[in-house]
């Protein structure tokens, strides 16, 4: 986004300066944002195209959650944004999630400038203070969430008095990655390669040799403690007590509960696989009696007039099949 660049001015609050606001992160808008980019720079050849959008979250006073995130458009030869597009889309994911709101907005530079100011002006009928999202892919610096560091850097929009003027500035606001269940489970399997043709495939090979691995070093030890009842290897306690205690975590599969339990989810999967033969036998042979039911109900239109037969309906022509047997 080299337009947006040109501003050498620091429009960001020093970091004496702390935000209040708390700031959590989902997974999705991160990879969403980083997709986006990649995408417009491989389309347009550009090393930092104009990467624009919309935040989507929710916030609880100064508790502010990003969860998912769209795309928005501008106005033709403008950095103006387009809002009949950006209602359009609010209102579309408003119907998909109704719980979340218009956060902020994401774009991608090296550092905000006043041209963000501007911009970021112009989301305040959404929201009063829209949070700017950042990514910052050529810096080295970032935030560090988990132990990792992330391209990402959050500000919000904030007012400075200098010399007894108010401008628009923005303070920086760290950030935690909120991950759920189902989420950790997504990008698990985005990183992985999940989408692309030949990935199950490999992903089933590495699983395969990850269990491999697993019962080569299970009768490793196997091995070693026979050895020690044997005689034939001397005792390390502190390798016994870590297998005593990991076979101490371990479920006991072999209790009266866990084979009944067992049993009952396998009769209840078995019951299910039959339920769904039973129904596909039972569509074929409905096809069956109607096509047999159509060949032979032209030939009997003197007994069977139409006004009648669709008086009758299927259970009708079914009677009338029988007898014909």
């Amino acid at each position: 986004m080299s337009a947006m660049d040109t501003d050498d001015a620091s429009v960001v609050l020093p970091p004496s300066h702390i935000s209040g606001l708390s700031l959590s992160l989902h997974p999705l808008p991160i990879l969403s944002i980083s997709e986006h980019l990649m995408r417009l720079k491989l389309q347009r050849e550009e090393n930092l195209p104009f990467v624009f959008g919309a935040l989507l979250g929710t916030q609880t006073g100064r508790e502010v959650e990003i969860v998912n995130s769209f795309e928005l458009a501008t106005v033709e030869g403008t950095d103006d944004v387009d809002h009949e597009f950006l209602k359009s889309r609010k209102e579309q994911y408003k119907q998909v999630f109704p719980s979340l709101e218009f956060i902020g907005w994401y774009t991608v530079a090296q550092h905000p400038t006043q041209q963000h100011i501007a911009l970021n002006e112009q989301f305040t009928d959404y929201c009063s203070t829209p949070v700017l999202l950042l990514l910052q892919p050529t810096f080295s610096t970032s935030n560090e969430v988990g132990g990792q560091s992330l391209p990402f850097k959050a500000y919000e929009p904030t007012m400075e008095i200098r010399e007894r003027v108010t401008r628009a500035m923005f303070i920086e606001v760290p950030f935690n990655v909120e991950t759920g269940e189902a989420e950790r489970i997504a990008v698990d399997w985005t990183a992985k390669g999940g989408g692309v043709g030949t990935s199950s495939e490999s992903h089933l090979q590495s699983q395969r040799a990850a269990v491999k691995m697993l019962h080569d070093r299970i009768l490793v030890l196997v091995k070693y403690v026979t050895q020690v009842l044997s005689g034939e290897s001397v005792k390390d306690h502190s390798t016994l007590r870590s297998l005593s205690a990991l076979i101490a975590s371990l479920p006991a599969t072999e209790s009266q509960g866990f084979r009944e339990e067992f049993n009952k989810e396998q009769e209840d999967v078995q019951l299910t696989a039959f339920l769904s033969t039973l129904t596909k036998s039972a569509n074929i042979l409905n096809d069956l009696v109607d096509k047999h039911v159509l060949m032979v109900s032209g030939n009997r239109d003197d007994r069977f007039p139409n006004q009648a037969r669709r008086r009758m309906g299927r259970q009708g022509m079914m009677a009338d099949w029988e007898k014909m047997r």
